[in-house]
Parts: C-alpha cells; structure tokens; sequence
C-alpha cells in the first residue's frame, strides 16, 4: 500500500525506511563456510602432511630429562608432558586419530547406508519394509552403552571404535536417504526416466544419487563431529585408543591427574576438540543453508 504525505520529509523518510536494503556480499554470507573449512584444511594439514615436511619432536617414548617443560621451549613449542612427551606431536598425532574416525564412520555410513536407503526409498513395497525395520532395530539400541560392549568386548583400538560407530551411522544414513528418495522419486524427470526404460541400478546412480548426496554430506559432516566427541570419550574413560597412543580423549584424562600444577595439558587437547567439532557443525549447517536456497 503506498503512503501519501504532503510533507516531502516525512515522505522522504517513509520511502527510506521502507526500501530494501542493500544485500550483503556473497563473500561476507559465506565467511562460516571459509573460516569453518579453512580451519579443517590447515588441521588436515598439520596434523598428516606437515610431520612429513618437519622433523617432529617426539610424541611418545619421550625423554624424562625434558618433563614437564613450560610453553616456548627450545624446540617444543607448547612444552612437554610429565613423561617428556612433546605436547605438539601429541596434539597432531590425536588429531590424525580423531580425523581418521570421524571420516571412516561418516564415510562408510553414508556409502552403505545412502545406497540401502536409496534402495528401499525407490524399490518400496517388501524391500522398503523389511530393510526399515531391519534399520529401527539397530537404531533401538542404547548407542553409548553398545559401543561401549562392542570395544570393551574386542579391545579398546581405533578399528575397533571405527566399527562401533557405524554400527549406528549406517541406518542413520539410510533413513535420511530413504527420506531424500521418496521425495526425488515423484518428480517428473524420474517418471520420465521410468518410462524410458533406465534399470534400477542406473536409475540411483544417475537420477537419484544426485539430488540426495547434498543432504548426505552435510548429514555426514555433523555426525563427525559426533563420533570425534565419542571417540574422545571412550578414549578419555580408558576405551578408546590405548596409552601411549596420543588422542586427545586420553591426553585430556592423563592432563587431569595433574590439573592444579600444569592445567595447559587439559585445555590444549580441550580446545582442539572443541574446535574441530564447532568447525564441523559449523561447514555442514553452511553448506545445507547455501544448497537449500
């Protein structure tokens, strides 16, 4: 409805107010996206390519003549733990560890789960039922205390929290892709390709995989960070990666025992983890914003 104002300044100052404003740069709508993604590549960086290039202290088996020493020192740049262990090394070394379980989880799920989603979304009828309550099953389970059974069970290492995990990130996976197919599958390009003849298989991988995959992604990039933080816990409770491997669960439990004289081994490996799952949870609700518009 327009405003009429025989006075040019209130008229001047309606037609201000109600203008549109002047839209941010696409730069400045995407900086969570940079700054989250930088911020994952250099520690990808860090933590597996720069031990390569640089001749690291030593991590593990370290000198008790170097305990404890304080932040700066020549040649440990964040000082040592009471064993004399390097807290960079360490810190990069759990990283790899964190970094290594969040991919493979995510990535095994998100590979066996979307297909089978995909699968039973589009086939439907008996396979779509049978294969969903199948995954609800496996759902039902409390996820903490079976993953705690299964490495308890098979020992704590990283393959073996690698597997606990997909246990759950499988039909996780699955039910988001079934979901995504369901949709896809009513459009008309589909029908179009049904009526040409396009067998199943192609018919996923060409039509179907497509239109879901961005919503997997991003699926896949929150749950990450769900399994670094269940990584870091089991290995913080004495499950996960055993002494004197590095991860930051079990730097954070060693640190604590001596939190009152050296608290810095606490809060190093806390605010790493910290970081990367904000900066995970921070790229994945980026990128599903930017692919929803």
């Amino acid at each position: 409805m327009a405003v009429l104002s025989s006075d040019p300044i209130s008229a001047t100052a309606v037609a201000v107010g109600t203008s549109k404003r002047r839209p941010h740069p696409r730069w400045m709508q995407s900086l969570d996206i940079y700054l989250s993604g930088g911020f994952l590549l250099a520690l990808v960086f860090c933590c597996f390519l720069l031990p390569l290039i640089v001749t690291m202290p030593e991590g593990v088996n370290g000198s008790v003549l170097n305990a404890n020493l304080p932040i700066g020192s020549p040649g440990h740049l964040l000082g040592t733990d009471p064993l004399g262990n390097d807290i960079v090394s360490r810190l990069l070394a759990g990283g790899r560890v964190s970094l290594e379980v969040g991919a493979a989880t995510q990535t095994i799920g998100l590979v066996i789960g979307g297909l089978l989603g995909m699968l039973a979304g589009y086939k439907g009828g008996i396979y779509d039922t049978v294969l969903m309550r199948i995954l609800d099953m496996m759902i039902a389970f409390p996820s903490l205390v079976l993953v705690l059974a299964i490495v308890d069970g098979l020992g704590p290492s990283k393959l073996h929290i690698i597997w606990a995990l997909c246990f759950f990130s499988v039909p996780a996976f699955a039910r988001l892709a079934r979901t995504g197919t369901l949709r896809v599958r009513e459009q008309p390009f589909i029908t179009s390709a049904r009526v040409s003849g396009v067998g199943t298989v192609r018919m996923i991988l060409r039509h179907i995989v497509p239109n879901v995959s961005p919503q997997l992604f991003t699926f896949a990039l929150l749950g990450a960070g769900v399994a670094i933080l269940i990584e870091g816990g089991l290995s913080y409770l004495g499950y996960g990666i055993p002494p004197p491997g590095a991860s930051w669960g079990n730097m954070i439990a060693e640190g604590q025992q001596v939190l009152a004289a050296k608290p810095r081994l606490v809060i190093v490996p806390s605010v790493a983890l910290l970081l990367t799952v904000i900066a995970l949870n921070t790229l994945g609700d980026g990128l599903r914003s930017r692919w929803a518009r």
